[in-house]
């Protein structure tokens, strides 16, 4: 991984490139503070805007990644057995 500084990234831009393509991960800053990553193309990250904002918040700290892999939901559990909630229903509906 290699650091360089926006001035020096304008300089040599070309050179910074190449080493991405080459499967460097380069890191820009600006007065010492990461602002951006050059990364190598295929590199894990997606390419809808919305997704790539999310694996950056998991990255920094801000969300975790979610507890169920994606596909089929989590398994459903009743909170109220079905006959208590008609009895209640029933009851509810007397009343009118």
């Amino acid at each position: 991984m290699r650091v360089v500084d926006q001035k020096a990234l304008k300089k040599q831009l070309a050179k910074y490139l190449r080493l991405a393509a080459g499967g460097e991960t380069v890191l820009v800053t600006i007065r010492n503070r990461v602002v951006a990553e050059l990364v190598p193309p295929g590199s894990p990250r997606s390419g809808v805007p919305a997704v790539g904002k999310l694996e950056d918040a998991v990255r920094e700290g801000l969300i975790s990644p979610p507890l169920f892999p994606p596909g089929e939901p989590p398994p459903r559990r009743a909170i109220v057995p079905f006959q208590d909630l008609m009895d209640e229903l029933q009851h509810d509906r007397e009343d009118r």
